[in-house]
């Protein structure tokens, strides 16, 4: 399909540099099969049922983002995917001045050796020293917020903790999983109360979610490899969910996305550990889930494109028109999105 299909114009005072503050009195646009309506995150357990499962992504974010030098010149450095005990694939600015074996210095005795160029521009850093690569990112990494926040202000202290998830227990991503930024123990124990479960599984976000696509027609892009898991049991949870009746409900593209990666033609979710790089649009046949809690998407994004190819290209576009005109906020520290395809 032609990317354009997926543009739209979003004035830029839509983009939220801030979560809303408690996290679960964002705003929540509902979008069903026959029509839509506005509410909030904390209206959630009314619109949801008993014997639903929401499954959540328990990936933590690194401090994933590095400032150096390779004598004179500035590097910036942002990981994306882990390749190795001490090896890193990241994206790097200032890529031009760099060649293979190059050692870069990003303070407080942190330093790596960049080689292994790849097609899409980036570059595998090799951590020196003997101390765990997570001590060293600790000392000199700090929180990898989205360009489109981290160009409009600096990241800061309120960061760290705005940009994880109470969920957060596996370090491994470097952006996070921005759905389940809403939730709260308080609605969580309410949509306990109310027979609405959950389940957990891991999906290590890379940097790669930022990257536009730039091809013309989606055949031609090519998705950024990530690191997920889900075990026997939470297979087991999902399988039962729906056997009894229940809907699975994906809490972001994240968890949707290994959801359909793990999930066989009969419908079953088998454990999964490893690689996806599944990309999905339109004319996509959705076997793992029947519903998404998402953030509002860039764009002639993959992710717009998943949301239309859960929904529809058309009704997508209606219900981030009326987002838009209406002044919801967007993207990661933005408002939220319920999709619920089927009535």
């Amino acid at each position: 399909m032609n990317v354009d299909l997926f543009d739209f114009h979003l004035p830029p005072d839509r983009i939220a540099l801030r979560p809303a503050v408690p996290r679960d009195a964002a705003r929540m646009l509902v979008v069903g099969a026959h029509g839509r309506h506005d509410a909030l995150v904390r209206d959630l357990p009314g619109e949801l049922r008993a014997g639903d499962l929401l499954v959540f992504n328990d990936t933590r974010v690194i401090p994933a983002r590095l400032e150096g030098r390779r004598g004179d010149a500035r590097i910036g450095a942002t990981l994306h995917k882990r390749e190795g005990p001490r090896r890193w694939r990241a994206f790097i600015r200032n890529a031009r001045r760099l060649r293979d074996g190059d050692r870069i210095e990003f303070g407080h005795d942190v330093a790596a050796v960049a080689s292994d160029r790849a097609e899409d521009g980036s570059l595998a850093l090799d951590f020196l020293g003997d101390e765990p690569v997570e001590l060293l990112l600790g000392r000199a990494g700090v929180m990898p917020l989205p360009p489109y926040i981290a160009a409009r202000r600096p990241t800061d202290a309120r960061d760290a903790d705005d940009y994880q998830t109470m969920f957060a227990d596996r370090p491994g991503a470097v952006a996070a999983p921005t759905a389940a930024l809403h939730f709260t123990p308080d609605l969580m124990r309410r949509l306990g109360e109310t027979g609405v479960g959950h389940a957990m599984l891991t999906l290590h976000v890379g940097a790669g979610t930022f990257l536009p696509v730039k091809a013309e027609d989606t055949d031609a892009h090519r998705m950024h490899a990530e690191w997920g898991r889900i075990d026997a049991g939470a297979a087991d949870r999902l399988n039962a969910a729906r056997a009894g009746g229940g809907r699975v409900i994906a809490v972001g593209t994240t968890s949707l996305r290994l959801l359909e990666s793990a999930c066989g033609e009969d419908g079953r979710v088998r454990p999964f550990e490893g690689d996806t790089t599944i990309f999905i649009t339109p004319g996509h046949r959705f076997r793992a889930a029947d519903g998404l809690l998402t953030n509002f998407h860039l764009p002639r994004s993959t992710l717009f494109m998943l949301v239309s190819a859960l929904m529809g290209r058309e009704r997508m576009h209606d219900a981030y028109a009326h987002a838009i005109a209406d002044g919801y906020r967007f993207y990661s520290y933005g408002d939220a999105c319920l999709l619920l395809p089927k009535s």
